[in-house]
């Protein structure tokens, strides 16, 4: 049997920064570490935690083992319930007196929960102070958790074998904390509410037509549901997992600064929004230039190498727009860092806003470039790409030309003698572009959205679950052999272990290790793997599943399958994000939560941009009433014809596009409007229909009324001698008055007026 371990210190000896140093700056280095190796371990000691180190993966690493006894827990444990009362959380049904976590032990979340947020909290907070890469603590990476295998092999077997619902989140939240549970109920009701639009978008697509109102509107109205029904959903989870207000308890961040005035952090939040706009208008540049390239300047294209030219638009995004979602983030996190959140929870919403600002656009830009550009403007932009593009490139024919190059050739070396009339007959048959408005016009795409969809529903998220579970295992199979490991089992085991007796490490060591068990070496083993691991963040996988509800919410009329796909990618998401969790990534360290955060906002702002985008398309595009025919008009632009029921003519020209597009918009903001109205109707009735009267509800009243019972009996615990003379003094000044309230008159009042009638 293993020694238990609550958390792991990882400590380097030496700093991250790579660089030639000295024999005396590596001797002060040295120093350095263990002074401070020194203090950790006193720290710790000192706070009566149990703490000892064992050597890392590689010489530069030391690993400190943290266990908590009994009776530093149960004081814990008492803060804990203290702090919940104080503030207003006293459904914490953790117990409060050691016998009691004998009796009903502390799950595994709540214990590492406990521990962990003890080592690393400030010391106003009761905290030791422990916290990874601060200024007194530069040498601590990071402070983490050890996974439980066993839970972890019949987790994985359960979402193999078994559906979805088989999978009981108390266990996820009892290993695993508030906030992955909590993901891994929202990520299961939103894979079940996909199974009404995934049937409805099925029969449309079979028996129904192309950009149906009606499709449109049930659409939109299952995500209104949806989205209320989840905020009470989240209210209901957190009054059962008693997490209600949990906020308030949450400790604060070791980089807040108190004493900024409330101006000065309102103005660095707004300092926020120029980076924002800068980085979002370089982002959307990009892409409208990327799309103009790959819609119509690849479709020109004829010249030499037209098969390797239609493939610059995907190099073109893979080489610019990782890295500038990469920059944006960083600076993002270092905008947030600056400013100055008081907690953790705070600091990880204004995170979230500013970085699904710019997904938002990466996202969803291509497709409002297809449906409001490409669609009614294209053969215009088509004709004006040709024609601009297309006399620049005769400028570059007749200068290759002049070098006596032919590109239709390849290289050809030309002769002199005639050079005026041979550019002319050479340019015309180099044809670099097509020149031909007709056959441009043919090369338009009419099914260019669907496609985007199908490469974004389908594609897109067998790409994403590839680099979640595949590359991973990719990295470390290829990490382990050039480092001499074996690679078996998603786990790395060593072929030479580093605390074997080892003449260079001397005999003393060598001692010391031929008495460590065979189990010990392989719990260390295990140790050093799951070290090598990177950090689980659940905000990503919150970002993909709020992406992919914009993706059915916003342009799912344009391909009525992308909900069926949606429901199937997620039944592997399911899996695939708990095989992440098991094999890939460290333990995530519990953290109470009673919401997503910014995530249920950002879902309420995709279902009201939905109502207008999908009230645009269907006006747009629906076949009973539009039928969008391009054509050239005399002065070679392109015209629309629009054929409307209530009109009984087409009108020719762009002037017909942009009038169209015009109400389009506003039958848009018409549709914005009655979002609202159709979201109060809905929100009203879902509080009545699932939270008033509830079993929730009435837990919620309880123990709000339980709280305030406890209190005054406290308090009259506390006041009950003052209480008793005053009642002894208010009984001698009544005794005075007795006789007077002794004698009642009434009735005889009422008997004499009887005998006066």
């Amino acid at each position: 049997m293993p020694p238990h371990v609550d958390l792991v210190i990882v400590f380097r000896v030496t700093p991250p920064k790579v660089a030639s140093l000295s024999k005396e700056q590596l001797r002060q280095n040295a120093l350095k570490a263990e002074r401070q190796y020194t203090a950790l371990i006193d720290t710790l000691n000192r706070a009566g935690l149990k703490a000892v180190g064992r050597s890392g993966e590689n010489q530069d690493q030391l690993l400190i083992l943290v266990t908590c006894p009994q009776n530093v827990l149960s004081r814990l444990v008492h803060c804990e319930r203290y702090s919940d009362f104080l503030y207003g959380l006293p459904m914490s049904k953790l117990p409060s007196v050691e016998e009691d976590l004998n009796a009903a032990p502390l799950s595994p979340a709540d214990r590492i929960r406990l521990v962990h947020s003890f080592i690393t909290s400030t010391p106003p907070d009761g905290g030791l102070g422990i916290i990874p890469k601060c200024k007194e603590w530069d040498l601590v990476e990071s402070v983490m958790a050890l996974h439980d295998h066993d839970f972890n092999e019949h987790w994985i077997r359960l979402w193999t074998r078994h559906r979805i619902a088989s999978v009981q989140l108390d266990k996820i939240r009892d290993q695993f904390g508030d906030s992955v549970a909590l993901y891994f109920f929202f990520l299961t009701a939103y894979t079940r509410a996909l199974i009404f639009p995934a049937v409805l978008g099925l029969v449309f697509y079979f028996f129904g037509t192309p950009y149906s109102a009606l499709y449109s509107s049930l659409l939109l109205i299952w995500s209104v549901v949806f989205v209320e029904w989840w905020a009470l959903q989240e209210r209901i989870l957190s009054v059962r997992w008693c997490t209600r207000g949990s906020f308030r308890v949450e400790k604060r961040r070791a980089d807040y600064r108190p004493g900024l005035p409330w101006w000065k952090k309102e103005f660095r939040r707004i300092a926020s929004v120029p980076i924002i706009v800068l980085f979002a208008s370089v982002l959307a540049v990009i892409l409208t230039g990327i799309f103009v390239l790959e819609a119509f300047v690849t479709q020109l294209y004829k010249g030499p190498g037209h098969q390797i030219i239609s493939f610059a638009p995907t190099i073109l995004f893979m080489a610019l727009v990782p890295k500038v979602m990469a920059s944006y983030k960083l600076h993002a996190r270092r905008f947030t860092d600056w400013e100055n959140h008081a907690h953790q929870s705070s600091h990880s919403n204004s995170l979230a806003i500013k970085v699904f600002t710019l997904s938002f656009m990466n996202a969803y830009l291509g497709l409002a470039l297809s449906a409001f550009v490409y669609v009614p403007f294209g053969e215009s932009v088509m004709h004006f790409v040709q024609r601009y593009i297309f006399s620049g490139s005769r400028h570059a024919a007749i200068i290759l030309e002049r070098f006596s190059i032919n590109l239709n050739d390849t290289i050809k070396v030309g002769s002199g003698g005639g050079r005026g009339e041979k550019v002319a007959g050479k340019v015309t048959a180099l044809n670099l572009f097509e020149a031909d408005r007709e056959n441009a016009r043919q090369k338009l795409n009419p099914s260019r959205l669907q496609e985007q969809m199908f490469a974004f529903i389908v594609t897109n998220q067998v790409v994403g679950n590839f680099m979640e579970i595949g590359l991973p295992y990719v990295l470390r199979a290829v990490e382990s052999f050039r480092s001499g490991k074996s690679f078996r089992n998603g786990k790395a085991k060593k072929k030479r272990v580093a605390f074997d007796s080892d003449s260079v490490h001397g005999q003393h060591q060598g001692q010391v290790q031929e008495k460590r068990t065979k189990e010990e070496r392989e719990f260390l083993e295990i140790v050093r793997s799951e070290v090598t691991r990177p950090e689980y963040e659940v905000f990503e996988d919150y970002g993909e599943m709020v992406t992919q509800f914009g993706y059915i919410a916003l342009w799912s009329t344009i391909w009525s399958l992308a909900p069926l796909m949606a429901l199937l990618n997620n039944y592997i998401e399911a899996r695939s994000d708990a095989f992440k969790i098991a094999t890939h990534a460290r333990r995530p360290i519990p953290v109470r939560t009673d919401t997503i955060g910014p995530w249920l906002e950002s879902l309420s702002f995709l279902t009201w941009l939905s109502a207008l985008t999908n009230s645009a398309l269907v006006y747009l595009f629906r076949p009973p009433d539009h039928e969008i025919i391009t054509q050239m008009d005399a002065n070679g632009d392109v015209g629309l014809h629009v054929h409307h029921h209530h009109h009984g003519h087409g009108r020719n020209g762009l002037a017909a596009t942009k009038e169209l597009l015009g109400q389009a918009l506003l039958v848009a903001l018409l549709a914005s409007h009655g979002y609202l109205l159709l979201r109060t109707i809905v929100r009203r009735i879902l509080e009545l229909a699932i939270w008033r009267g509830s079993e929730e509800a009435r837990e919620a009243e309880r123990v709000d009324k339980e709280m305030k019972e406890k209190y005054l009996k406290q308090c009259t615990s506390l006041t009950a001698g003052p209480k008793s003379d005053a009642a002894d003094t208010t009984s001698r000044v009544g005794d005075e008055w007795g006789a007077f309230w002794a004698v009642d008159e009434g009735v005889e009042e009422i008997q004499r007026l009887v005998k006066d009638v």
